[in-house]
């Protein structure tokens, strides 16, 4: 039913604009149609967002395309390369932005290219062309717009209070089984697994964000509101895998206390609670008061088994408050006249955007993909002298711009590819059979009615929507969605073989550039890890931990589907972004310590910390490095110090960090030897 909506709205959006450029005398009023596809969307704020955004694009592209096409206007070699890079700049910011804003840098880029080929051979009608083609793009975006903003609107808030639901509700079920600590290599896989989607998750919750604005719902989420909760949410997934960490090594050393078992249930059936926010979260704070009791106050000499056992209790506290707050921020998306308590309220007031991870070799390569592209089609234009190779070329260039940003582009270009094939048989039976019989306006609607929302319901599902927008980029043209009708096979025939070409071009710049980039994309996200752990560690960056934590998360999330076009095992210690997310957390604990600790305690801290940037400098992509052994026996000498301070606060915070670190980068090592727990034989305790 969702399908055939979505297909309907679009086909009427389409007439509309196809009716309204046919009144106002538009040459090729074809391009409304095709705009109309190209924005269509479920959600009315998502359309209406990516419309606002292409529209900017449109005429900030038709504005550079007027500037530098009489400039070079005794020079069409030049203004191709010119045009050719100013697609290449657009699609490189655009590739950076990676949220729906950068439809302007992309539509800036290619609109460009629309209008400059197109004036290439007659530079003079440059602006009647640009004013033309902007009409014919705006009149489809605000068709689309006006659609669906009247007909049955999906909102967004109505999407994001769906996803929110269902997030929440995997979030809850992965820190219950955090806390269960399975020892099932196959139940570990999974619960790796599941945390890696909810990081694909909170992007696309990143997503929605930045659609809010638009939204035409009566009482929309506030942007802020999901800001926190993907700040609450990003914080998790180390933080469930720490604790799942900390309750194996206990179990294993037969060490875990009877008070922390009994907590941890009951903080288990505390999940299991779907009662609503304002019965649960008095719970909460009974549970966090309840575990920050049980934390060690005795002031004898702690062991090994201690400081586990305090960051357990210390992570448990922070599990519950991250739940209880996406708990409550929940609410509020589901009813954004909820008032919120005065800790969210506060944290709403300071709610920043989740900062994205910008990859530039990425942005580089499409950018190159885009050049590439470019430079076969042009060459191929200029060796034939073939009127219609500017469509091939324009063809290929919007298509090396849209879909090189993705991790293996080549397949998707390629469903492209086959749906252009597919519209060459429709398009000539209507343009040669049913167009010419047509008298009237209505009979025409009713003629293309059977195709149209055919092809729309394939846009609307996932697996069939590329293919289903190379049949509307090539059909509304061959089909002959002019001024005035006219078959002639001679034009439908050059422009069906530059769609073809054009199209082709594309899939095979894109299918050389994904097999040679996509692994040193992945090693790419890792390293910058790696760069800023090293950094963090030496002193040189200063950076917000909650900004930094979600720029980890979104690594994550980037480096997922990588992985799996690669067949390369996500838990390899190398590619696993989470352990060195929690690295990073351990670092900046320790270095707040090392900022109220006394002289000795500092210059020791500074060894430890000296040791873990030479580390990560030193790690490399192909080849795995455990920590340096002095890494390990500094930390040791710290933490056996630190365990017997007298203020027990600063004892507490150096335990934390320092038993993090440790258990992070050399979890292979046993306990460290000063701080073993003896049985009363004598023995020490080891785990496993």
């Amino acid at each position: 039913m969702a399908d055939a909506l979505f297909s309907l709205k679009t086909y009427a959006a389409a007439i509309l604009a196809y009716y309204i450029a046919l009144r106002i005398g538009l040459h090729r009023p074809y391009w409304s149609v095709i705009t109309c596809y190209i924005v269509a969307q479920p959600l009315a704020g998502a359309m209406l967002s990516k419309a606002v955004f292409r529209m900017i694009g449109t005429v900030f592209g038709a504005l550079v395309a007027i500037i530098l096409v009489p400039q070079f206007v005794n020079s069409p070699e030049l203004l191709t390369w010119v045009l050719g890079l100013w697609l290449a700049l657009c699609t490189y910011v655009a590739m950076l932005d990676r949220t729906p804003r950068s439809y302007v840098f992309l539509l800036a880029g290619y609109t460009a290219s629309i209008i400059g080929f197109a004036a290439v051979s007659h530079p003079s009608t440059i602006f009647d062309i640009a004013s033309l083609r902007v009409q014919e793009i705006i009149i489809g975006i605000w068709s689309s717009a006006v659609v669906n903003a009247l007909i049955f609107p999906r909102t967004v808030s109505a999407k994001l209070a769906e996803r929110a639901s269902q997030i929440l509700t995997d979030a809850e079920r992965w820190s219950r089984d955090a806390l269960s600590a399975q020892d099932n290599a196959e139940d570990a896989a999974t619960l790796d697994r599941d945390r890696r989607r909810l990081a694909l998750d909170l992007h696309e919750l990143h997503q929605l964000a930045v659609q809010l604005p638009f939204d035409l719902s009566r009482f929309t989420v506030r942007v802020a509101v999901l800001r926190v909760l993907q700040d609450r949410l990003s914080m998790l997934l180390p933080l469930a895998s720490g604790i799942e960490d900390r309750i194996g090594q206990l179990h294993a050393a037969e060490a875990m206390p009877p008070d922390i078992a009994a907590l941890i249930a009951d903080i288990t059936l505390w999940l299991n609670d779907l009662s609503s926010a304002a019965e649960t979260i008095p719970q909460a704070d009974a549970l966090i008061a309840r575990a920050h009791a049980l934390e060690p106050r005795d002031e004898s000499e702690w062991d090994w088994e201690t400081g586990l056992c305090l960051s357990l209790l210390d992570r448990l506290q922070d599990l519950i408050r991250i739940h209880r707050d996406a708990r409550e921020l929940h609410a509020i998306i589901l009813s954004p006249t909820t008032a919120p308590s005065p800790n969210i309220a506060a944290a709403i007031r300071n709610a920043r955007a989740m900062p994205l991870h910008r990859d530039h070799g990425l942005a580089l390569r499409s950018a190159l993909a885009t050049m590439a592209t470019l430079g076969i089609g042009t060459a191929m234009w200029i060796a034939t002298a073939w009127p219609d190779g500017s469509t091939a070329v324009v063809i290929a260039c919007i298509i090396c711009a849209l879909f090189s940003h993705l991790d293996n582009p080549g397949p998707t270009a390629s469903r492209l590819l086959y749906g252009t094939l597919a519209a060459m048989p429709i398009g000539a039976f209507y343009a040669f059979v049913l167009m010419p019989r047509l008298s009237d306006f209505p009979a025409m609607v009713g003629v293309l009615a059977p195709v149209m929302l055919i092809v729309g319901s394939l846009q609307a599902r996932p697996s069939t929507a590329i293919f289903a927008i190379g049949i509307m980029l090539t059909l509304p043209g061959l089909v002959g969605l002019n001024e005035e009708y006219d078959a002639n096979f001679q034009t439908f025939t050059n422009f069906a073989i530059a769609q073809i070409v054009g199209v082709g071009i594309a899939v095979f710049v894109l299918n050389f550039a994904s097999s040679v980039g996509t692994r040193s994309s992945a090693i790419r996200l890792v390293r910058s890890g790696w760069r800023e752990l090293a950094g963090m560690a030496g002193g040189r960056d200063s950076l917000d931990l909650n900004a930094w934590i979600g720029r980890m998360i979104d690594r994550v999330a980037m480096l997922t589907p990588r992985l799996k076009y690669l067949a390369i095992d996500p838990t390899q210690p190398l590619l696993d972004i989470l352990a060195d997310t929690r690295i990073g957390m351990a670092i900046h604990d320790l270095r707040t310590f090392q900022e109220r600790a006394s002289p000795w305690s500092a210059r020791q801290v500074a060894v430890v910390l000296k040791h873990v940037e030479q580390h990560f400098t030193q790690l490399r992509d192909d080849r795995p490095i455990d920590p340096d052994p002095a890494l390990v026996r500094a930390i040791d000498l710290v933490l056996a110090k630190v365990a017997a301070l007298e203020d027990l606060e600063q004892r507490r915070l150096g335990v934390l960090a320092l038993t993090s670190l440790r258990r992070n980068l050399a979890s292979y090592a046993p306990p460290p030897p000063a701080m073993r727990r003896q049985r009363e034989d004598g023995s020490a305790v080891l785990p496993g």
